[in-house]
């Protein structure tokens, strides 16, 4: 039918680093069969989110056209692409299809909440193809921090799509995929690439990035010369990091302890699907506590400054029984993500104040990131030859830049950002629909809007504390005793005395001066002693809280 159409919609992932996910369809307008790509999280933090767990892409445009998805493609197994599957899938209910190891860690994370295993299909890589409606998908290997990452190829009647997924072009990865640049020279060649959706992560780095494999030597030097314990804190996705780690640490005579669940989940799902063959053994948490502090290397999670894992245990004094001292070494084998620095800083400070010696990614000395650098993405435009290039994975200034530097190219470009449906039948990206780009919450084990109130009332607990007036009143409609005042987060003393009690006082006096008609109605009455309260705590301690009213009333039955 000449009225179908290639649509392309980013959800999460463009215009922000995070929260990846993706939708492409192909049918008549309004009609399309889609394919969604990813379901990833980012990260909450206590100013502008405080309590949240995980923060979620809000699917309800989705949803609502969930009678219309064919399938769902994970393209690998980091938080921001994976972590929201379990928790957002039974809104679409749609066949997921994902590499060996990938499947592994989602059916972890399907059976943590009680959801079936077996909605996850492992697929094998290209020439593998999976069938969804008008798309014929493949898995393509390619190299990135996590194994068995993958671009994919999507083909639909419309033309060939390259959705990169996250990428580096690293020909010795140490664990997982190689860069294999033969591979996308023969997708090129079998068929036009209409479009290029491409990691924009690292476009303002001007040099080629450094292959994982560069990190062996410089690790087992600085292992091996320290003095007391050591500790270093990675991804625990990074798979190859990991084994890097552990294999500097043998090499000096180190036994190796994991700390934190997802370090160990990691190592032991890549150990279980074939991806790591040759770990060196570890040993337990009791078991560090009886070995000499010189002969031990503790790989531990939180290198993102995460409240709750071992790192900022660790920081905070004591993990499962291992503390540290002075002369132990705390090694920082990561980049800190925008956003983050205030919380590693801490952790950071705090070690210092123990007496550890830190020692950062070196200038890269230790750690190397898993993105393409502007480099490696013109090699992957000259390569792929796409009619146009959309950038995607990256703030809007990193698709901004990607978008000028593929335009410099000749490639036609333009900047999509999240909520934008764009129909890429014809030679040029065109907008077609905008939806809210919204956001969902996961707050405790509950999902809630992110405009829903809840975070917002938190936050002005948070700045403005929170006082609970309750009352009673009689059948007369008359106070019964005085006003009963519960601060919380709160100064105990205003300027003309202790707080609480001049503020139960002065509520008595206004509710005593109130009259029978405002006594009568529970709205007025409540709203009235808001304002109240506000204005004294204004006039005493120079805040207005937030307030709640009880008000009970004796019956004259």
């Amino acid at each position: 039918m000449t009225n179908e159409r290639l649509i392309y919609l980013p959800i999460g992932g463009a215009g922000e680093i995070g929260m990846n996910c993706y939708v492409y369809g192909h049918g008549a307008p309004g009609r399309e069969r889609l394919i969604v790509i990813d379901l990833g999280v980012t990260f909450p933090d206590m100013d502008s989110t405080p309590g949240i767990d995980l923060i979620l892409p809000d699917i309800s445009w989705l949803e609502a056209r969930a009678d219309r998805i064919e399938a769902i493609f994970i393209t690998h197994a980091h938080e921001d692409h994976i972590g929201a599957l379990a928790h957002l899938w039974p809104k679409l209910n749609a066949p997921i299809y994902a590499r060996k190891f990938t499947a592994a860690i989602g059916r972890h994370k399907m059976q943590d909440v009680g959801l079936p295993k077996d909605a996850i299909t492992v697929v094998e890589a290209r020439p593998a193809v999976v069938n969804a409606g008008p798309f014929d998908v493949q898995f393509v290997p390619i190299s990135h921090s996590v194994p068995e990452s993958s671009a994919l190829v999507i083909d639909s009647p419309a033309g060939r799509v390259v959705h990169t997924g996250d990428f580096k072009l690293d020909p010795a990865p140490v664990v997982g995929e190689a860069w294999d640049p033969a591979a996308f020279e023969a997708i090129a060649s079998e068929r036009p690439v209409k479009a290029l959706m491409c990691d924009s992560t690292n476009v303002f780095t001007p040099h080629p990035g450094r292959s994982e494999s560069t990190l062996g030597g410089p690790l087992r030097e600085l292992i091996g010369n320290a003095k007391g314990m050591v500790v270093a804190t990675t991804f625990a996705s990074n798979v190859a990091r990991l084994k890097t780690l552990a294999d500097a640490a043998q090499a000096s005579g180190r036994s190796i302890c994991l700390l934190g669940r997802a370090m160990r989940r990691m190592v032991a799902t890549a150990q279980e699907t074939g991806i790591l063959t040759d770990f060196p053994a570890t040993i337990s948490p009791e078991q560090v506590l009886d070995m000499p502090r010189d002969n031990v290397l503790l790989i531990v999670t939180g290198s993102q400054g995460e409240r709750r894992a071992a790192t900022a245990q660790l920081a905070r004094g004591k993990y499962l029984g291992i503390d540290l001292k002075e002369g132990d070494m705390f090694l920082f084998s990561s980049r800190t993500i925008p956003g983050n620095e205030r919380s590693v800083g801490r952790i950071m400070n705090q070690l210092s104040e123990m007496g550890v010696t830190l020692q950062d990614d070196g200038g890269g000395l230790y750690h190397v990131s898993g993105h393409a650098n502007r480099p490696d993405l013109v090699a992957v435009h000259s390569i792929v030859k796409p009619q146009m290039m959309i950038p995607m994975h990256g703030e809007h200034r990193h698709l901004r830049e990607h978008a000028r530097l593929a335009t410099e190219a000749g490639i036609r470009s333009t900047i999509v950002t999240n909520g934008m449906v764009m129909d890429i039948t014809g030679n040029t990206p065109v907008p077609v629909e905008r939806i809210e780009p919204k956001r969902v919450y996961l707050d405790g084990g509950m999902l809630i809007g992110a405009f829903d109130g809840v975070v917002r009332d938190r936050i002005r607990m948070a700045l403005n504390g929170h006082i609970m007036v309750t009352l009673l009143v009689d059948e007369n409609d008359e106070l019964m005793g005085e006003a009963w005042v519960e601060t919380m987060g709160l100064s105990n003393v205003g300027r003309t005395g202790p707080f609480s009690e001049g503020l139960e006082r002065d509520l008595t006096d206004w509710l005593d001066k109130a009259g029978a008609k405002m006594m009568r109605d529970d709205d007025r009455l409540e709203e009235g002693i808001r304002r109240q309260v506000r204005n004294i705590g204004q006039n005493e301690i120079g805040k207005k809280p937030e307030v709640t009213v009880v008000i009970s009333r004796l019956s004259d039955e």
